[in-house]
């Protein structure tokens, strides 16, 4: 067996081998290497674009940057408003402009001006000669006639890198905005332009355009050619009175046809590998063969935990010191992190516990026949005592924001919640996991090996369903190139498919809840049974109206407030007059205002900003163009290079 192992492992080492062998090393081959070269460009009415360069980089052994433009009418007519920035960890140190040329730009100085070669340049001087920082720089300058006005389209045709940029860069990515917004997408054209076509474009809003590149070569160029409609410029010192929309579209369709024969090129020879590939696939089979048979041997003692009692309604919170989160993970049985999405129900949930707790109070105030809602912490120093480890995490959100005050209104906490870190919002379902899974563990609801053993199929099942999607990528590969290829391929997605099912299975069964913790999931689910349907019972069956007040914290991380306080108003029809009092604050602002909803809208809002990615229609760049070149940079210390523009 240990053998079958080793050759295994070689079987796989060589497929990863093939794999990496076309992946681009990103290990630096400079003294220079760029972790994000970013562009945010802004196309004002004149014609103009005022452009902001974020530099994220690493430096090493290194005096000087720079940047170079050639001088040249027929491209734009100036550069100025030059500035140099610092904003390393956050902190903004802007650059002392000097009037002088220097090969060694002096620390912290920067100059923007003519050179000896009549190029304009900008140089700023990093200092570290001996030493290696990573350093983070913000360049801003204005191009003076960056744009072309035609009779049809206004023009901008820009190569933000250029082909004696010297340094490499892992991602590059930009922003174009135009002066004014347009009816339709559809009137902005976008062309991406680089020699390894590794880069996109897309048009991603009205009066907006964004690229992309990842692993960028030095010696390489970035170009972006976009038409908009000419009216969104209204003076311009470039262009002509002519169309140039068909000569433009028919010069891009030669280069994307080039980009696309490239392309072709590449794929004959990835088919070369992938054949190899499935050669090594089948035998891993073999193994995978093994892997199932083990695997149904063992879940033949594997038998899934069921309630000692089956309960249709409980009419009592079934552990008094549950928090509202551990009273979700229980019923919905959770072995892993909760779905960033529930987190607004879990935040209004825990503030309403707190006020129940006498931790907090709310305070409504009318104006203008709106709701002010403002949240006062009643004993700041014992704030965070006898509860709960997961409701401290929030309670701590709310210390944070109130900012050594006792009071916050909740408008000024959902601006507070906006503007939390992504890393802090991120890392919330991680820390909540923790407290509630060690709680569970101490208290008898999980068995933390079984839990450790469900953690571990559930990393096998997801290496088993990428291994699933890669094999079917090279199957839809393989068909174009050799149709017996399939032989070797559809046992090794077959095998990891069982493997899969029953890895499944194998999840399904492992009891990560006790018998305590099943016993009491089947009260909690009970219990929220009863609150959907209370109204339909005999009125002796409802409880108190003093007992919804802990009903609705469950009910409210549970996500059926709403439900549960139109049916009290049904069966206490007088229900307004009894809370008017304020023996049941937050029953009252959850009638009354809308608190649990704003709550869960802003808390949810903040997580899908920290999680989402930007997406857009457009394409791929081709690597057409490069005729000219605008910019660059790199390190002087030992070599001055410059970026041209080449004239015509």
């Amino acid at each position: 067996m240990d053998n079958i192992k080793k050759v295994t492992c070689i079987l796989i080492f060589i497929l990863l081998f093939l794999i990496s062998g076309s992946i681009k090393s990103e290990a630096k081959s400079s003294d220079l290497y760029l972790e994000n070269l970013e562009f945010n460009s802004i196309i004002e009415k004149n014609g103009d674009m005022v452009v902001n360069e974020t530099w994220d980089i690493d430096i090493e052994n290194t005096n000087t940057l720079y940047k170079t433009f050639k001088t040249d009418a027929t491209k734009y007519n100036a550069i100025t408003d030059v500035t140099v920035t610092d904003i390393t960890d956050g902190q903004e140190k802007e650059f002392k402009q000097i009037d002088e040329l220097m090969y060694h730009v002096t620390k912290n100085c920067y100059y923007a001006m003519e050179n000896d070669d009549g190029d304009f340049e900008i140089a700023w001087g990093v200092g570290l000669d001996d030493e290696s920082q990573h350093k983070t720089y913000r360049i801003t300058y204005r191009v003076k006639g960056a744009v072309a006005k035609y009779s049809d389209y206004a023009e901008l045709y820009w190569q933000f890198v250029g082909k004696d940029f010297s340094v490499d860069a892992k991602n590059i990515k930009g922003t174009i905005y135009l002066p004014e917004m347009v009816e339709n997408k559809e009137d902005i054209k976008v062309w991406g332009h680089t020699e390894d076509l590794n880069g996109e474009i897309y048009v991603t809003g009205n009066n907006k355009i964004e690229f992309t590149l990842n692993n960028f070569n030095s010696g390489r160029y970035v170009e972006i050619r976009t038409l908009f409609p000419t009216n969104l410029i209204t003076s311009s010192t470039r262009g002509e009175q002519k169309e140039i929309l068909n000569d433009v579209i028919n010069e891009e369709t030669v280069w994307a046809n080039e980009a696309n024969e490239r392309r072709t090129r590449k794929e004959n020879q990835d088919k070369i590998i992938t054949s190899l590939i499935i050669i090594i696939s089948l035998l891993l089979a073999i193994w995978f063969i093994a892997k199932i048979i083990k695997r149904t041997k063992s879940l033949k003692g594997l038998k899934e935990i069921k309630p000692e009692e089956k309960i249709i309604y409980f009419r009592e919170i079934p552990r008094e010191d549950a928090s509202p989160m551990e009273a979700l993970y229980v019923c919905r049985e959770f072995k892993n992190q909760i779905d960033s999405t529930l987190l607004g129900n879990a935040f209004s949930s825990s503030l309403l516990d707190l006020s129940l707790k006498k931790k907090i109070d709310f305070k409504i105030e009318k104006d203008n026949n709106k709701d002010n809602i403002t949240i006062e912490i009643l004993n700041r120093n014992t704030f965070l005592e006898d509860i709960p480890g997961d409701e401290k995490i929030f309670a701590k959100i709310l210390l944070d924001a109130t900012n050594d005050n006792n009071s916050i209104t909740v408008k000024e906490l959902q601006k507070y919640i906006k503007r939390m870190k992504t890393e802090d919002i991120t890392k919330l379902p991680e820390n909540l996991y923790k407290v509630i899974i060690d709680k569970f563990e101490k208290i008898g609801i999980i068995n933390k090996k079984e839990l450790d053993k469900y953690n571990k199929q559930t990393g096998a099942f997801a290496i088993y369903f990428i291994g699933l999607v890669f094999c079917v990528m090279l199957l839809i590969f393989s068909i174009n190139v050799n149709l017996y290829m399939l032989i070797g391929a559809i046992p090794l997605v077959i095998t990891i498919l069982i493997n899969l099912v029953l890895i499944s299975i194998q999840m399904k069964r492992t009891n990560v809840y006790t018998q305590k913790g099943i016993n009491e999931k089947e009260k909690w689910k009970s219990l929220k049974k009863y609150m959907e349907e209370f109204s339909l019972l005999k009125e002796k069956e409802v409880p108190e109206i003093i007992l919804w007040e802990k009903f609705l914290v469950y009910a409210t991380v549970f996500g059926i407030s709403d439900k549960v306080l139109k049916q009290l108003k049904i069966v206490y029809p007088d229900l307004d007059n009894m809370i008017q009092d304020g023996t049941y604050p937050y029953m009252y602002l959850m009638i009354n205002t809308d608190f649990s909803h704003s709550f869960v809208s802003v808390v949810s809002s903040s997580m899908s900003s920290a999680y989402s990615s930007a997406t857009g229609g457009g394409g791929g760049f081709s690597g057409g163009g490069g005729r000219w070149t605008v910019a660059g940079g790199g390190g002087r210390r030992k070599i001055a290079s410059y970026i041209l523009i080449k004239k015509g």
